[in-house]
């Protein structure tokens, strides 16, 4: 592959979000959609023909067809489809979480390390345009609340909303600290970027065999304490952070792009409504990815970034089963 040759890039999984791989991958300069797997052969076929791409029969077809490839199957086979995919020689972008288990997050990252591929861990909303913001503002926090809010039905017409059964597909593969917390648990190790002093957390199975909604504070060596809610048993979404640091308070909503930043001033309290641009953080992460692949250079969320937040995300669930909750 030289340089200025595009990237053949596939996705392995195309259903309610590899699908949206495929159609971005698709518009990306420098970049030819080039494969197609999926358990299903006719789901395939279809995402195929609307956006190009060979369907592939295997996954070690799609390793030998591509240059990059998304791996957006059910969290549970990430392993046995990044390792082949690797072994092909192919770079990946892996949905998070990067594995339910320790051991077999173990195994993608040895195995990218075997074979120098680069393996980005798909945090998305570190491209949302919010955290650009956050990135820029947010220095030595002293208290974060999330909250991120999912309905068991979401609405199809939504980008990761599309129903099986009119149940969220992701509700049969991992619990809501695993599909909605990881998010936050991410972003704020960014962000505080101190050692975890204390984890406490709570959580409950309500509806579904799964953990349903939880909640974690998380106690910093620097004394940053970040609290986490998630629940996908709301009516309607939510994905809303207030942040506090010294002179200056938050309020942000990464699914509108706004918020406001109350700073003290001089002259007084000052509020600054917070102008972000609307962009497609999916779009931005594949971009992201690309780049790194091109350029040799890491990825912003790289495997090891991934494995880090896995490891904290699995501490909290084990918190919550052992009080039996």
């Amino acid at each position: 592959m030289s340089d200025t040759a595009p990237l053949r890039a596939g996705v392995a999984g195309v259903g309610y979000l590899g699908q949206h791989h495929a159609r971005l991958y698709a518009t990306l300069p420098g970049v030819t959609l080039t494969g197609i797997y999926d358990a299903d052969p006719a789901r395939a076929a279809e995402i195929a023909a609307k956006y190009g791409g060979h369907v592939c029969e295997s996954v070690e077809e799609l390793g030998r067809k591509c240059d990059v490839v998304s791996v957006v199957v059910p969290t549970a086979h990430h392993c046995a489809v990044a390792l082949p995919l690797l072994g092909a020689g192919c770079h990946l972008l892996i949905e998070k979480p990067l594995r339910s288990t320790l051991e077999e997050a173990d195994q993608i990252i040895a195995a990218a390390v075997a074979t120098n591929r680069i393996v980005q861990v798909g945090h998305i909303e570190h491209f949302n345009p919010v955290t650009d913001f956050l990135e820029k503002n947010v220095a030595k926090p002293r208290f974060i609340r999330t909250e991120r809010l999912a309905p068991l039905i979401p609405d199809p017409n939504e980008a990761d909303g599309a129903t099986e059964g009119n149940v969220n597909p992701r509700v049969k593969e991992v619990d809501v600290v695993l599909d909605l917390m990881i998010h936050d648990i991410g972003l704020v190790l960014k962000l505080v970027a101190a050692p975890i002093k204390r984890i406490d957390a709570a959580g409950f199975s309500v509806l579904t065999p799964h953990m349903d909604i939880a909640n974690a504070r998380i106690v910093f060596a620097d004394g940053c304490v970040a609290d986490l809610n998630v629940s996908r048993l709301s009516k309607k979404r939510a994905r809303e952070w207030r942040i506090f640091q010294k002179a200056g308070y938050m309020s942000v909503d990464f699914d509108q792009c706004s918020g406001h930043f109350i700073r003290w001033t001089p002259a007084g309290l000052k509020r600054e409504e917070i102008a972000v641009q609307k962009s497609e953080p999916l779009l931005r992460e594949l971009a992201s990815f690309v780049e790194a692949v091109r350029s040799g250079q890491p990825p912003k969320i790289d495997v090891v970034f991934g494995k880090v937040a896995l490891e904290i995300a699995l501490a909290i669930t084990a918190q919550i089963r052992a009080a039996g909750l």
